[in-house]
């Protein structure tokens, strides 16, 4: 089972618009999103949930009042501002100047522990922290695995991880032959998360100076971890002196450029309608996608024969 990854070096590129219209051409696949930050995969194939399951992340610091002796040494040691004093007051509305209770606002702490380390009388403990959900669902293109973290929640790349696990076990029940994942923006640890390991990565990328920058940057994490990459150039002919610039800097760095997608409006109307481009089109965008499928069907078929 090969694994067919779609990133880009910056948001707003149409990652998940090209994921999307590719879900729709291809077969025998499981879907997954792993941008859980800002999952949005689920909008153009409108998923019924069949499975919900909670994410556990890093741990977070509770204080228990009953074993708080409101020595402030948490309040000290806490360089998040994530530990609050509740002060009381008098009668007259007035504050009083002696130390009130503590708690933990539980969206500025990170969960290093140092409160329940620097804790006397042990009233800080590290408890588990419910940080997102993950989704099987079934699409009318295929089975998909989602996720969603919770407000403030990290992204550590573990439920990625966790998506990703689940697509591929998912895949092997349905003796699926590819999987196809609609990755995070950037390049940080969910990038890597989602990167480690698959077949080919589809880098989309756009024809502006940003656009060129991040695509270099996204290239090179790839090749740290020895995954070949192929490019989109969307919409390149906006800008076609910029699109140049990027197929030259491709060709100098031994990359295939999969495919140029055009401005299409079809895209637009698409996206209006919460479908994929290529199961309502047949405009020159809907066609530029079909030929870079084509290309990249070439493409792994010759990375699974080496």
């Amino acid at each position: 089972m090969q694994e067919l990854l779609v990133i880009s070096g910056k948001g707003g590129t149409g990652k998940t618009t090209v994921t999307a219209a590719l879900a729709a051409l291809a077969e025998d696949k499981v879907l997954a999103d792993c941008d859980v930050d800002a999952a949005d995969l689920h909008l153009l194939l409108r998923p019924e949930v069949e499975s919900v399951n909670e994410f556990y992340g890093s741990k977070k610091a509770v204080i228990n009042p009953k074993f708080c002796n409101l020595c402030g040494r948490c309040l000290e040691a806490c360089r998040f501002d994530a530990v609050l004093q509740v002060v009381s007051e008098k009668a007259d509305g007035k504050a009083r100047s002696d130390r009130g209770s503590f708690y933990i606002d539980s969206l500025a702490c990170e969960g290093c522990g140092v409160c329940a380390l620097v804790c006397p009388t042990g009233a800080v403990t590290m408890e588990p922290n419910l940080a997102g959900y993950w989704y099987i669902s079934e699409t009318p293109y295929g089975s998909l695995v989602h996720a969603q973290l919770g407000l403030a929640e990290e992204n550590s790349g573990k439920l990625v991880t966790k998506v990703r696990q689940e697509a591929r076990r998912l895949g092997e029940e349905n003796n699926a032959r590819l999987i196809i994942t609609d990755g995070p923006p950037g390049i940080g640890c969910p990038v890597i998360s989602s990167l480690t390991g698959v077949t080919l990565a589809l880098v989309v990328t756009e024809p502006t100076a940003a656009g060129r920058h991040d695509l270099e940057r996204v290239v090179k994490l790839a090749d740290h971890f020895h995954v070949p990459v192929s490019v989109c150039i969307n919409k390149y002919d906006l800008a076609p002196e910029k699109s140049r610039e990027i197929e030259a800097y491709c060709y100098e760095a031994g990359l295939s450029v999969a495919g140029k997608i055009p401005y299409d409006i079809d895209v637009v109307r698409a996206l209006v309608n919460g479908v994929p481009l290529t199961s309502c089109s047949r405009g020159a965008a809907a066609k530029a996608v079909q030929a870079m499928w084509d290309s990249l069907l070439v493409r792994m078929e010759k990375i699974g024969n080496q």
